[in-house]
């Protein structure tokens, strides 16, 4: 399906970056991080499907593919790519299949986790015991558990009591969107992992993570630098899973550093 896109530019340097958003968020997100790079870059994100005010995903077909083609025409030129969580799955895919509109590429926490399951068998059985709760949550149909588990997981840190009763009611109308990402983050829908695809994304890559996130994380970015050609990871102190938004100045200093080599 063809989907509306909504975009925002944040207004900044003449080189210009696009940023895609983690899942049950919206490309608000990026405004920490548009502000401290703006100097650097403009910020051209946009909303997933669902998501803020992009056109309402009715959940068939494979939503990887929908996010993915929503992001392909928004590249006219060569650009950078910032991506976070779910988001950054979708810039890594968007550098594999079309590297030649892709000047580097900056992956916070991808959530691609066929690619640590292609180096360690037991990961994908070690996800499932961390996310019983989450799955049987869903199997009863409680999406608004499923959603208070998840934000435990992977949220800012904010705990689901605290959070304004729009917003859980916001992250349970959307954490349908977990288990339909599935087909591409643990079955690899997109055929990521086949020999030497990975290797087609030549461009400077950064793979940022923080040392307070799920193990997970680390687990993903250390698989992907292997297959990467030119990939570096950085550890920062201090964070979590959710650092362009909790502590997005953190994120500023490394991605410069890949700008300046790119």
């Amino acid at each position: 399906m063809t989907l509306h896109t909504h975009t925002h530019l944040y207004e900044g340097a003449s080189r210009r970056a696009l940023a895609i958003h983690c899942t049950l968020s919206h490309s608000g997100a990026w405004r920490g991080v548009a502000a401290a790079l703006k100097d650097d870059l403009s910020l051209l994100a946009y909303d997933l499907p669902s998501h803020g005010k992009s056109g309402v995903w009715d959940r068939t077909g494979n939503v990887h593919d929908i996010a993915t083609a929503m992001g392909r025409a928004l590249i006219e030129e060569p650009m950078d790519l910032i991506g976070h969580s779910f988001g950054a799955t979708v810039a890594l895919r968007l550098a594999v299949e079309n590297p030649e509109l892709v000047r580097s590429l900056t992956l916070i926490e991808p959530v691609f986790f066929a690619v640590a399951a292609a180096d360690e068998p037991g990961f994908i059985q070690e996800y499932k015991r961390g996310n019983a709760e989450m799955d049987a949550a869903f199997a009863s149909g409680d999406e608004r558990e499923a959603a208070r588990v998840f934000n435990r997981g992977w949220g800012g840190g904010t705990p689901w009591d605290e959070l304004p009763e729009r917003l859980r009611e916001h992250l349970t109308r959307l954490v349908h969107f977990v288990p339909a990402s599935s087909e591409f983050l643990f079955k690899d829908s997109a055929g990521m992992l086949a020999p030497g695809r990975l290797a087609q994304a030549t461009m400077p890559t950064l793979l940022l993570e923080g040392d307070q996130s799920p193990a997970l994380s680390a687990k993903v970015n250390i698989a992907l630098q292997k297959r990467l050609p030119d990939a570096e990871r950085v550890v920062i102190k201090g964070v979590g899973h959710m650092l362009p938004v909790t502590h997005p100045e953190t994120v500023v200093e490394p991605i410069r550093a890949l700008l300046a080599r790119s």
